[in-house]
């Protein structure tokens, strides 16, 4: 049997992408690694060459996570020119976008719940009383449940949440049943393991990133919903996929299409792992060819070890970090509209704090949790919300879980905690409402 050399294109090191070159090695294939040390593309006198050369290539790349999908995405795009890719860009582009994901289903016969984007406010907020008392608002590009919030029939919201569009979206539910939704991930049009996830106490969506639950659902899910999951990766031109599903009164819907998707929950609830089937399928899209028991087999573990084509990383100088002052002008965005406001550092605190005022004025939220806070010389914790927020630093977002308090005696709405400036170096000497006019003298 031939030898075919699978490429991961993942610029991100991840459990998955490290389960994915370790099967296709085990099922006697040969591995590379596309990533950031070893990854070339030329043209010369009219020739394409890529290095590391591949015969195929899985694409892993996380663009929900990425400032600016459309760089990775044209990377993808450029190396699927080449050589033959799982999840090509074009599909990814449209899986990646929850817009363009329903809207795909729709088209193709696929029940989704109901949803409106608008580029305006006045539109938007028109068109919140088709939803009900409750509706789901998020960002059109979003992970782990980051970018969702639940809103009531009141609450102002925005075309924009930060620099991401924003939508809002029918809330499905079953009557006097725990919220939960079923995640099921298909390769190839086959269904290989599916889990029921469960929001945990304090919030009321399912991501295991937010910590939520898991159970097998595998044996248990109805062919109906089965059914769904593979068409809707089949309408998007995903070759693999995590398939998010809701069960509400009315039947099934289907809520995400997910590109990049975990195994991590999917294996705890389910004992399988998707990475030998994800590689069985890049082996064969290249000539090879594959022990369908072999695979089988691998799939009892998900083997996360160090693969051998993850390249030695050069030692090189670290990259002197921004600097931050200590105080600084920050943008808060959130479902109601962003601020621009002053916000002093504080590397002693654990988490970034908003004013009460300014959290209800951007509409930050959902509630989270309730965090308990000893500040200062204290010998009593006192207990505080926790909401999600986007802070705009220097050109920079960072989304973080931010707790809120009543900061209107102090001289700043907003404390940024090291969740924020751990990316950076404060100097303490710059201050952004010093006058700036002053001139220092020589000492």
């Amino acid at each position: 049997m031939d030898s075919v050399t699978v490429g991961v294109l993942s610029l991100h090191t991840s459990k998955e992408t490290k389960a994915i070159l370790n099967a296709v090695e085990a099922l006697g294939h040969e591995t590379a690694w596309l990533r950031t040390e070893n990854t070339a593309i030329s043209v010369t006198d009219g020739s394409v060459v890529l290095e590391p050369e591949v015969d195929v290539i899985a694409n892993r790349l996380l663009l929900s996570n990425t400032e600016h999908p459309a760089e990775e995405l044209g990377l993808a795009n450029t190396f699927a020119q080449l050589v033959p890719m799982l999840n090509e860009p074009g599909s990814v582009l449209t899986a990646v976008h929850k817009l363009s994901t329903a809207t795909t289903l729709a088209a193709n016969d696929v029940r989704t719940p109901d949803v409106t984007l608008a580029l305006n406010s006045d539109q938007l907020n028109a068109a919140r009383s088709r939803y009900g008392e409750e509706a789901v608002y998020k960002t059109a590009i979003g992970t782990h449940g980051g970018g969702t919030w639940k809103v009531g029939p009141d609450d102002p919201v925005n075309p924009k949440v930060g620099n991401r569009y924003a939508f809002l979206q029918e809330l499905i539910d079953r009557d006097d049943a725990r919220h939960r939704d079923v995640r099921v991930y298909v390769v190839d049009g086959e269904i290989i393991a599916a889990m029921y996830r469960y929001a945990p106490d304090n919030d009321w969506r399912t991501n295991v990133a937010l910590g939520g639950s898991v159970e097998d659902a595998t044996a248990d899910l109805p062919e109906r919903a089965r059914e769904m999951a593979r068409r809707a990766a089949d309408a998007v031109g995903l070759d693999y996929a995590g398939v998010d599903l809701v069960e509400g009164d009315e039947g099934w819907f289907v809520l995400e299409v997910n590109p990049t998707a975990g195994f991590k929950g999917l294996y705890e609830a389910t004992r399988v792992s998707p990475a030998p089937y994800i590689a069985r399928l890049a082996i064969e899209r290249a000539g090879g060819e594959v022990d369908d028991e072999r695979v089988r087999d691998l799939a009892t573990v998900l083997d996360d070890s160090r693969p051998t084509a993850q390249p030695v990383t050069t030692a090189e100088p670290d990259a002197e970090p921004a600097v931050i002052g200590y105080t600084e002008e920050v943008v808060l965005s959130g479902t109601s509209g962003s601020k621009s406001v002053l916000a002093k550092s504080d590397t002693g605190a654990t988490r970034t704090s908003i004013d009460t005022a300014l959290a209800a004025d951007i509409g930050a939220g959902p509630i989270k949790s309730i965090t308990r806070i000893r500040s200062g010389s204290s010998k009593t914790a006192k207990s505080r919300p926790v909401v999600d927020v986007v802070v705009g630093v220097g050109g920079n977002q960072h989304t973080v879980t931010a707790s809120v308090e009543d900061r209107s005696h102090m001289d700043y709405p907003v404390l940024l905690g090291r969740d924020i400036l751990e990316n950076y170096r404060v100097d303490v000497s710059r201050r952004i409402d010093r006058d700036t006019g002053d001139t220092p003298e020589e000492e």
